[in-house]
């Protein structure tokens, strides 16, 4: 029988950059009922969700596989706090223009080779890692944002695997870590 589930592409920060953003994302939570970003691990989303079959999940990975056998790690730098208009806060990203690279070539493998649509959000690609949106309603805005300030760090990383997720009981779950090819 086809199941067909929902998936998204990402790439996550190594430890303790994953546990301080999620700290974050918990204070959030605590101080001011803003939980929703909590159903995902921090990351920066480089194609967004899209429905699969998950009965073809292990060829969905092995395809992916194909596409980073030759992709070099890319170096991220999160710096500092951003917004989108009054509904979403995110930890900003710095990279060159590899990432946007990677993220385009992505975009139209993931058309080409799984046949996946091409969202207008792939297209206009804005990495950052995600604190506070949905729940965050426009009278808590500006207090939620001062928190997020005042919580922020900075830190680098290289970016080696591409994070297959996949939405299990209503929260965004690790489902795949796919290596990239090559280290320098």
């Amino acid at each position: 029988m086809k199941s067909i589930q929902k998936y998204f592409l990402a790439l996550l920060p190594p430890e303790p950059l994953l546990s301080k953003s999620t700290q974050i994302k918990e204070q959030l939570r605590d101080r001011h009922q803003v939980k929703y970003a909590l159903k995902s691990p921090p990351h920066i989303t480089v194609k967004m969700p899209f429905s699969y079959n998950e009965a073809k999940e292990d060829l969905l990975a092995e395809k992916l596989g194909e596409f980073l056998k030759d992709q070099a790690p890319l170096a991220i730098s999160i710096a500092g706090i951003g917004t989108f208009g009054n509904r979403v806060i995110f930890q900003q990203i710095i990279s060159d223009e590899l990432l946007w690279d990677f993220q385009s070539r992505l975009g139209v493998f993931c058309k080409r080779e799984l046949l996946l649509t091409n969202e207008l959000s792939d297209r206009n690609f804005h990495p950052h890692m995600t604190l506070a949106f949905k729940d965050l309603k426009p009278s808590k805005f500006s207090a939620v944002l001062e928190t997020c300030k005042a919580l922020q760090f900075s830190g680098n990383f290289l970016a080696d695997k591409l994070f297959l997720l996949k939405r299990l009981e209503g929260k965004w779950k690790i489902c795949r870590e796919l290596q990239f090819g090559r280290s320098f």
